[in-house]
Parts: C-alpha cells; structure tokens; sequence
C-alpha cells in the first residue's frame, strides 16, 4: 500500500507528468520519419498498403516481446497475464493495434499526410469526451475544452502549406483516419479503466503482441510482402519497436495515475515533433523549419498549460483531502 501511494505521488507530479509524456511524444514524433526510412529500406512502396501493414505486424509483434521482457527484468518475474485479463487484452489489441493501424493504414493511402495528421490531433478531444461522457473518468469542463482548441490550432498551424488545406473528404481517406482516432481514444480510455485492477505493463505488452500477430496475418492474406531484411534495416524495425514499447507503456503507467484530460493532451505534441523530426531526418524536409514551428510549438504548450491549470484555491482542496486521509 505505501509503495503504492509512494508511485502515485510520484507519477501525478506535474512535472514528471509532463517529462514522461514528453518522452512518449518525442519517441512517437520519432516514428514519423522514421516509418518512412523504413519503408525505403525494405522497399515498400508508398501505395502498398498490405505490405505497410506487414511491416506493422513485425514492429508491434516485436515491441510486445522487448515490452515483456522489459517488464519483467524491472518487476524480476516473468509477467504473464492471469486467464480473467485475457478478454481485457483481446479488446486493447483490436482497438489500440489492428483497429487503429489498419484503419491509418488505409485511410493514409487515400488522403495526404497533412489531413491524416490534423485529423488524429481530433483523437484527444475523443479521448476527453469518452472519458468524461461514457465512462465518467472525469468531468468535462470549459477550461478542458478551451485547452483542447488551442493546442489543436496548432496543429492545424504546423500543418498548413502555402495552399492551405484542401477540405474534400472521402469515407475511405479521411473517414478511416477518424476512425482510427476514435479506437485510440477509446484504447486510452479502457487502458485506464483496466490498470485500475491490472499491471499496465501486462497489458501493453499482450495486446502488442497478439496484436501485432493479428495485423501480420491481415497483411499476409493481403499479398504483402517485407524483404531486403539487413543490418541497417533490422535496426530501424528494433527502433520502431522501442518506440511502441516504452511509449505505449509509459502513456499507460500515466492514465493509470492521472485524469485522462491530463495526459491526452500532450499528444498534441506528436505532430510538431513530427513535423521537427521529419525536418531534421528526412532530405529535402527542412523548410517545415521556422517561424511557424515555433508559434505552434507555442500554441501546443499554451493549450496544455490551459488543460493542467489548477487554481491555488483547488491546490488548498487536494491539500485538504491529503490530511482528512
């Protein structure tokens, strides 16, 4: 038990709050850049779709098992789920891993990058209204929602061209990509209600890895294919791998501690480091540096600023309920 308040004092501290979902903001902004290297080193083309979600299949298959042993070299025994959480597993696998990427997948092959990305930014205020109307996490206010619109400008900012955003829409591009959002949203929402009675870890990695079993077996009976497996090529796939493993696992040790709202708006911050990233990797990408990434960046921080206000007089309640404990 005191083990147990000692994590939970630790871990709803704003600032290792936001240190570690930082953290899981950078690795996922990583992933952006670097899917695209990976595609070009194991030669998937841009339109092959079942190919991607092969690809996908082997990087989540993957980041279960480095998820797994991870957790179970920090909690020194092997983690194995018990027989009651495997229908909790089951249901993270299908909407935060073969739902939410083969709906991306899909969607992505059918709408540009710039609509795909403003439209999952949707996925925090999802996650919020999920939260707060269906299973009454938390409460839905007006400061919540007026943080939400500002970190979403800036989405919508870093992702502008010179031609703005073209606003045509199709069920299979653009639709998919909300879909997509919507099993995330859900995903995070049920990833809190489970770890209330579950080690997070257990479920990150089991969902993973059945998961990324279940995409593999999609992509196959689709016709893809992922050769030209190297040096340079395998570790690109560990990378995007770790990527999934400590970010995911990270993300779920927060919801378990902290309000929704509180932790989903710092994925605001996945499209600028995106973009950042993209800029800094990718050839012929460095133009998406300057003035604008900045006012975004801004307006992002502004936004979760807003989210994770909490007056003096809201500081003296929580103070006040400590001491009647």
């Amino acid at each position: 038990m005191q083990q147990s308040n000692s994590n939970r004092t630790f871990l709803t501290n704003p600032f290792v709050v936001c240190l570690l979902a930082m953290v899981c903001c950078g690795l996922w902004g990583s992933a952006f850049p670097c899917i695209k290297i990976g595609y070009q080193m194991f030669r998937i083309a841009a339109d092959d779709t079942a190919s991607q979600i092969l690809f996908a299949g082997y990087r989540f298959m993957l980041a279960g098992v480095f998820t797994i042993i991870i957790g179970s070299i920090f909690g020194r025994k092997f983690l194995l789920p018990q027989r009651a959480s495997m229908g909790k597993i089951l249901k993270l696998c299908m909407l935060q891993t073969v739902l939410q990427y083969l709906f991306f997948y899909i969607g992505l092959a059918h709408t540009t990058g710039v609509k795909a990305s403003i439209i999952e930014a949707v996925n925090v205020f999802v996650a919020i209204f999920v939260a707060s109307i269906f299973f009454h996490q938390e409460k839905l206010t007006t400061r919540k929602l007026i943080g939400c619109v500002i970190g979403f400008c800036g989405v919508i900012l870093i992702n502008l061209t010179g031609t703005g955003i073209e606003t045509s829409m199709s069920l299979i591009g653009e639709g998919f990509i909300f879909f997509s959002t919507v099993a995330y949203a859900f995903s995070s929402v049920c990833l809190k209600h489970y770890s209330k009675a579950e080690n997070p870890v257990v479920l990150s990695g089991y969902q993973f890895l059945l998961g990324g079993f279940i995409m593999s077996i999609c992509g196959g009976i689709m016709g893809g294919h992922v050769r030209a497996f190297y040096g340079k090529s395998i570790a690109m796939l560990f990378y995007l791998a770790f990527i999934s493993a400590v970010a995911y696992t990270l993300w779920g040790i927060l919801l378990k501690y902290n309000p929704i709202s509180k932790v989903a708006v710092y994925g605001f911050m996945n499209p600028v480091f995106g973009v950042i990233l993209s800029a800094v990797l990718l050839p012929g990408e460095n133009e998406e540096l300057g003035m604008k990434s900045i006012v975004a960046l801004i307006l992002v921080c502004a936004g979760i600023y807003v989210v994770n206000y909490v007056s003096p007089k809201q500081k003296d309640e929580a103070k006040s309920r400590k001491g009647t404990l």
